[in-house]
């Protein structure tokens, strides 16, 4: 009797109706590089398509699902960090140190709101940047503009576009998600140490009391659970190997995706972690990737590309973003309706939130998608500073954002999220605050390449106010609101 070899059932291709990852060629694209040597630049992008993964789908998975529960109001999402990255953010202070006030702006916010934050850092890959113009001028001469360390330099005399910082982006992404994931893997997300914050930049005595205070109730509340046996790594001979979500967290990365050619280069066909019988495109160069408010044309390369990757993805939603046109595009990007699949990330700018922000949320509610709605109320509120740099003042960004959380509640929706540019350093480059920085004081430490970031103390002051509205909003008395 003779056997006969079974052959393996071949996993089915599931892709969006027809969608390649290099269907976007066929569109009109906004924001474009026009690289001098294309020879060169194939080169390179046959070379990133055969460099691994930078992340996994379950990872992208994982994230989806803690998405949805943002959606259905069940968790708060948290996103923030740089504008633009340099690559020489790619080392150990200053990874650690966005880590840092993302955990304990995501501490605060846990302890203020009683649920799940969802943390994604703007980070690992947040290399180019739109530009309103594609040239400058530069001592009276025009040059390209600066468009990212993934494109060109800062340096006038180093705008030419540069394919190998491509490959640059891929691995300076793929050094910081490395040491991010080593440092969280050894317990730096510990939560154990919030009397380690510095409040001593509080300027207001009372301001600080009430800071102290929430600290030292989050200090009560770790203790309460290491009495009671709740926090298994307090001690005790098996405290080593026991995971506890009190020393580690997920920290997911996400960018805008901009540069089409790259995000091409790192979209994948992968096996559904929740299905092996299927394979799905992903990029796999960063968990979260978002469209920004120059290229969300209907009709363009960017929303064709985004259409068919299975990550979750944002939009930013501005002034110029029409009520049916936001409709449109979500039935483009996520046709099936899967709650938490989108985040629109909202970007109005104090004076125009009523004006725009409720025909937005009612066309969402009418549309029958479950998005996650987040705040964006830095982009909004630039201004030119009597020093002569970009600035945003924190009494501007906190009213948008009171603002937006007032109207999702009078339109019975819920403000899930927030969506900062901030950066772990004592830079000086937005004015106010807990610390009361002034337009005087801003060259001290201007050092952004593009837009004004909140400093640690600026970003943990956001992180207070918030909590102080979630816990009024929880029934407890005395507390001012946002």
């Amino acid at each position: 009797m003779t056997s006969r070899s079974i052959s393996p059932v071949q996993p089915t291709i599931v892709a969006a109706k027809d969608w390649t990852p290099t269907s976007w060629q066929s569109k009109p694209i906004k924001q474009d590089v026009d690289y001098p040597d294309q020879a060169h630049l194939s080169k390179v992008l046959e070379k990133i398509g055969r460099l691994p993964p930078m992340v996994a789908p379950g990872e992208i998975h994982r994230l989806r699902q803690q998405l949805a529960d943002v959606a259905l109001g069940k968790a708060f999402l948290l996103q923030g960090g740089d504008c633009a990255e340099l690559f020489d953010y790619c080392a150990q202070g200053p990874i650690e140190a966005k880590l840092k006030v993302l955990l304990q702006m995501s501490l605060v916010l846990v302890w203020g709101a009683r649920m799940p934050v969802v943390r994604i850092a703007r980070m690992a890959g947040q290399y180019a940047k739109p530009r309103s113009k594609p040239t400058e001028m530069h001592e009276g001469k025009e040059i390209l503009s600066y468009r990212g360390d993934n494109v060109n330099g800062y340096d006038p005399e180093d705008r030419t576009p540069d394919p190998e910082r491509l490959l640059g982006a891929y691995f300076h992404s793929a050094a910081t998600l490395n040491y991010v994931r080593a440092i969280l893997a050894e317990g730096f997300a510990d939560l154990h140490h919030p009397s380690n914050w510095n409040l001593h930049h509080v300027k207001s005595s009372a301001l600080r009391q009430e800071y102290q205070g929430i600290v030292d109730r989050l200090t009560d509340a770790l203790d309460f659970m290491k009495t009671i046996g709740a926090d298994p790594n307090a001690g005790g001979a098996h405290s080593e190997s026991v995971a506890s979500p009190l020393n580690t967290v997920d920290i997911f990365a996400s960018h805008e995706g901009l540069l089409l050619e790259y995000e091409q280069a790192l979209t994948r066909l992968m096996t559904d972690p929740t299905n092996s019988a299927q394979k799905k495109y992903y990029n796999v160069g960063t968990h979260f990737i978002w469209i920004g408010d120059r290229t969300r044309q209907l009709d363009g390369a960017h929303v064709e590309y985004f259409r068919g990757i299975e990550n979750p993805i944002g939009v930013k939603c501005g002034p110029s973003m029409k009520p049916e046109e936001l409709i449109d595009l979500l039935n483009i990007l996520d046709a099936d309706k899967r709650p938490g699949k989108i985040t629109l990330i909202t970007r109005y700018g104090v004076d125009q939130v009523d004006k725009y922000l409720p025909g937005h949320i009612k066309a969402v509610q009418e549309s029958g998608h479950t998005v996650v709605w987040a705040c964006d109320p830095m982009h909004g509120n630039t201004k030119q500073s009597v020093s002569g740099v970009k600035t945003r003042h924190l009494v501007d960004i906190t009213k948008e954002l009171s603002q937006a959380i007032r109207i999702h509640k009078q339109m019975g929706s819920h403000l899930g999220g927030v969506h900062f540019e901030l950066t772990g350093d004592r830079v000086t480059e937005c004015v106010g605050g807990s610390m009361e920085l002034l337009d005087a004081e801003l060259l001290e430490r201007y050092e952004t390449h593009c837009d004004p970031r909140l400093n640690y103390e600026q970003a943990l002051d956001m992180a207070f106010l918030i909590a102080r509205y979630q816990e009024k909003q929880r029934g407890f008395s005395g507390m001012m609101s946002l």
